[in-house]
């Protein structure tokens, strides 16, 4: 399987993808098991911007959406089990001594998922269409070429 530029040369092949993708999957599980730490620790624990703390979980979950995302190229089915996470884990915080559980939290949690998780999906569907596209272009001038020169007209 390879990817091929405008020239009909590999550009990279999947054996070259896979070292980026499997170093994807560690890096989104490590994040993963950050994000309940996180979540589950101790309040002081969780790092926070002046933004707010809608805008930090909006965005949290966008970032390690895309990234998740990269890692498995499926972000639809992704996207549905980070939302599930941003919820559960929200919950979950009622159980801890410092946190309450926050419908406002998850749902910025969820948002941010979603948003990532369609951008993704759009992203993948651009890619594949283009690749589908461009192979199909050349693969009719291969056959052209193939052929030979039209025959002369006189």
């Amino acid at each position: 399987m390879t990817i091929e530029d405008g020239y009909g040369a590999a550009a990279m092949s999947a054996d070259v993808k896979s070292p980026f993708r499997a170093g994807a999957k560690v890096l989104s599980v490590a994040i993963m098991v950050l994000l309940v730490i996180g979540a589950l620790g101790p309040a002081n624990w969780t790092p926070r911007t002046a933004l707010g703390w809608q805008t930090d979980h909006f965005l949290g979950y966008f970032v390690i959406t895309l990234l998740v995302c990269f890692a498995w190229p499926r972000p639809l089915a992704v996207g549905g089990l980070l939302m599930t996470a941003a919820f559960l884990l929200e919950g979950l915080q009622a159980f801890t001594p410092d946190r309450t559980a926050n419908l406002v939290a998850a749902l910025c949690g969820a948002g941010g998922v979603l948003a990532a998780a369609l951008l993704a999906e759009l992203f993948a569907r651009a890619w594949r269409s283009a690749r589908d596209s461009k192979s199909s272009v050349y693969s009719r001038s291969a056959i052209r070429r193939a052929a030979g020169p039209p025959p002369a007209v006189c």
